[in-house]
């Protein structure tokens, strides 16, 4: 039975770090264009002087204080695209994540996973896989910390990271039966 307990508190402890681990090993392949912004990004994005009187910038910045990573990895390599899907699959799979939408559309499919937090548009996790149509970039973009989905837009709009138009779509949704 100890053994047990201490394989539970192992597990329930990693979960939360699985999604920076799962994605690393894309960081730094040579057919993979990464942006990793951490914790210590976002808090110091977050004290940026701004007009008090901009209302899209506060709420930029009061979202940033509540981020803690943003991970997105895009390639034009087939090999890579198909490794990004087995292991999103696979993390989507063991992570408790719900799907918020999926689109079908010019030969991209875009899947947009939440783990929810306290409140029904809380979000403690994004997912967000795009498979590549022949051009386009497949993307994995993975966004942690304790948001309202109804805030991303305002992030989509600032950050400008590729896949930000089809979660500015899916924040604009709903995230349906719990």
């Amino acid at each position: 039975m100890k053994k047990f307990a201490i394989t539970l508190v192992l597990v329930l402890m990693s979960s939360p770090f699985f999604a920076q681990g799962a994605f690393d090993k894309f960081d730094g392949q040579d057919d993979v264009t990464s942006i990793i912004v951490n914790k210590k990004m976002f808090d110091l994005m977050s004290k940026v002087k701004m007009d008090s009187s901009d209302k899209e910038a506060q709420q930029y910045l009061n979202l940033i204080k509540k981020l803690d990573n943003l991970k997105v990895f895009t390639t034009k390599s087939t090999r890579v695209e198909n490794e990004m899907k087995a292991t999103a699959d696979k993390y989507i799979k063991t992570s408790g994540l719900e799907e918020l939408m999926r689109v079908t559309e010019n030969g991209r499919n875009i899947k947009i996973m939440v783990k929810s937090g306290a409140k029904d548009t809380q979000v403690r996790e994004l997912l967000m896989f795009i498979e590549g149509s022949k051009g386009d970039d497949t993307v994995l973009m993975s966004l942690t910390g304790d948001f309202d989905l109804n805030e991303i837009s305002v992030l989509t709009d600032k950050m400008r990271f590729p896949g930000g138009d089809d979660l500015k779509k899916a924040a604009k949704g709903s995230k349906g039966p719990k």
